[in-house]
């Protein structure tokens, strides 16, 4: 828990500096100009075609037949806003790790672990894999659990469930891509998963936090980084004094 506070308040000072900031909102808010662009411009078509997959859905066939067809109305909104904000999460993420990573990883590996030794057991294309996998992982889930959105607990509590998971799955493999060797990131995610995830949730949780939230895509990518590398010292120190 600890070391999940110390990469989060870490990443705030990191996230104060102007270059930083600067990096790090331009894919976020690129990603919601073109989205809410595409949203004004198809909102009728996309609406319809969410309340007919609804009211062809076999197990919600009771409301019609209970004369509760304005149900319809409600869920098709709601599940059109609820498919939009993981595109544009999903969007604002790669866009992140495509362009502020490659800094964010040497800047806090140079400023807070110098001697750390690069090994470079990541890959570009495994750095493409990892993010196909994250964001086909998120859509699954999403889409699955979509439905319990109705019952209200359910779109309080999945939405941030779900980010988390993605959150740690797309930035792990480019925390460590530059200093961890292929066996040291399966060895800090297999030992720290818990944490990775807990700070996803913390991260997720951020998004609920107006304008603050356009600035969390890149708070993430710096939290991971902080948090992966200090995983990887670690793990490092351990071996060392196992084998002395």
């Amino acid at each position: 828990m600890s070391s999940v506070i110390a990469a989060l308040a870490s990443a705030l000072r990191d996230l104060r500096e102007p270059r930083v900031l600067a990096l790090g909102l331009l894919p976020p808010l690129a990603a919601i100009t073109v989205w809410a662009a595409l949203a004004w411009a198809f909102a009728g078509d996309w609406a319809r075609l969410v309340a007919g997959w609804i009211a062809t859905t076999p197990w919600l066939a009771w409301v019609g037949d209970f004369g509760l067809s304005s149900i319809f109305i409600w869920g098709s909104g709601l599940a059109a806003f609820a498919l939009l904000l993981p595109v544009m999460l999903i969007t604002a993420v790669l866009v992140t790790e495509l362009v502020a990573m490659p800094m964010i990883v040497p800047m806090v590996g140079e400023r807070n672990y110098p001697r750390l030794e690069r090994r470079m057991g990541g890959t570009f294309l495994g750095s493409v894999w990892n993010a196909v996998a994250a964001v086909v992982t998120f859509a699954v889930l999403w889409l699955v659990t979509l439905p319990l959105w109705l019952t209200g607990i359910g779109a309080l509590l999945l939405p941030p469930l779900i980010s988390a998971h993605f959150n740690q799955r797309a930035f792990r493999y480019d925390a460590l891509a530059e200093h961890a060797s292929a066996a040291e990131r399966e060895a800090v995610v297999r030992t720290a998963g818990g944490k990775l995830f807990l700070l996803g949730l913390a991260l997720a949780m951020l998004y609920a936090i107006p304008v603050f939230n356009l600035a969390v895509p890149v708070l993430s990518g710096l939290a991971f980084t902080h948090l992966c590398l200090g995983e990887l010292d670690r793990l490092r120190r351990r071996e060392v004094t196992r084998d002395s």
